[in-house]
């Protein structure tokens, strides 16, 4: 006879450890369930390679709640960062900002409704695209300012390989936004890149091709060990598929803090399934003035008769280029035409071609 056993007298409580002995981290690197940290006191002073770290796993209370690379962490346990040695990850710091994206542009569909966190407390979008070989597609910048706008998250264009072609077309197109910009050529100092990127945690992204990984092991020479080094939580998997926080060298002569980048190499698109249709249009601040004349609860669709961004368009405010790229995304959030992404629109002088995902 199976006798079942009585119920515990201990009684159950929803009050969790304080943890007040836990330290504070930064995460700089996910993989299947580890994450690579480093401790704040190590943060400052330590670079590349030689910058040591803490592998760490969730703690059970923390519940649902996911942690990314750019997190602020507590973490208790053994945070010595010897070789087999596990932290716990026990709580996580409030995000001043959340790069999201998702598959699809149209929410009602699965896709759309996968929302993906980039990064957390990043304080710079860092859109990197060639001037040429690949020429560069306004269409996927376009993305990329409205996903930073919508997370609150300051957007810097990085225009490479500035010797094959220059700069004038692309730079036209974003005219009225004053868009910060910088021209890198592969013989040039990164020196104004390194002042913009200074005492910040910059992410990095761009399409294959656009020299973003050269930039990458230019800016932070230990790069490649650096990544060898948080990849070995993942059994022998590199971590080239996932986003990896680096530290920027010191500049020499300046003993302010030289910032993170974060660098994305599986990003290649951004799905705006979670942003607003209004908070889209605050992606296009160009656009912006040219509603206040538009009928109430006006959708800026191309066959709204009475919308004013065609007026607007039309009396030189805006590039009609950046209106078209708008109702693409419109229409895109709408299921309707290439949700895709990043194949919607081409280079300034390369007109409206529609390719392949890069």
């Amino acid at each position: 006879m199976r006798v079942r056993p009585g119920k515990s007298s201990r009684p159950r409580t929803r009050t969790r450890p304080q943890h007040a002995d836990a330290v504070d981290g930064f995460v700089i690197a996910v993989d299947r369930g580890r994450y690579t940290c480093v401790l704040s006191g190590a943060e400052r002073g330590v670079v590349g390679a030689e910058l040591p770290t803490v592998t760490a796993m969730r703690a059970r209370e923390l519940g649902r709640k996911s942690v990314v690379v750019g997190d602020r962490v507590s973490l208790v346990g053994d945070t010595s960062g010897a070789e087999g040695a596990l932290a716990r990850i026990v709580r996580i710091a409030e995000r001043r900002s959340v790069l999201r994206r998702t598959a699809d542009d149209d929410e009602t569909t699965a896709e759309g409704r996968l929302e993906r966190v980039v990064v957390a407390n990043a304080d710079q979008l860092v859109i990197v695209s060639a001037l040429a070989d690949p020429p560069p597609r306004t269409g996927f910048i376009d993305r990329c300012l409205v996903a930073a706008y919508d997370a609150d998250v300051e957007p810097l264009l990085c225009l490479t390989k500035a010797d094959l072609a220059g700069p004038e077309e692309v730079l036209g197109y974003y005219t009225e936004l004053e868009l910060p910009y910088v021209l890198n050529r592969p013989d040039s100092d990164l020196d104004a890149l390194r002042a913009l990127l200074s005492g910040k945690v910059s992410v990095l992204v761009g399409h294959s091709g656009v020299g973003k990984s050269t930039l990458v092991n230019r800016l932070v020479p230990d790069a490649l060990r650096a990544v060898g080094v948080v990849s070995a939580i993942g059994r022998g998997r590199h971590t080239s598929t996932s986003a990896v926080a680096l530290r920027l060298p010191p500049v020499p002569g300046i003993e302010t803090d030289p910032g993170w980048i974060i660098d994305t190499p599986g990003i290649r698109s951004f799905g705006l399934a979670h942003v607003s249709a209004d908070s889209l249009l605050h992606g296009f601040p160009d656009l912006v003035e040219g509603t206040v004349d538009c009928p109430p609860n006006c959708p800026h669709t191309a066959d709204e008769a009475e919308c004013g961004l065609d007026a607007w368009v039309a009396a030189g405010k805006a590039d009609p280029r950046r209106l078209a790229s708008y109702r693409r995304l419109l229409a895109s959030r709408a299921g309707e035409g290439d949700s895709r992404g990043d194949s919607d629109q081409r280079g300034p002088g390369e007109g409206d071609r529609r390719g392949p995902d890069e």
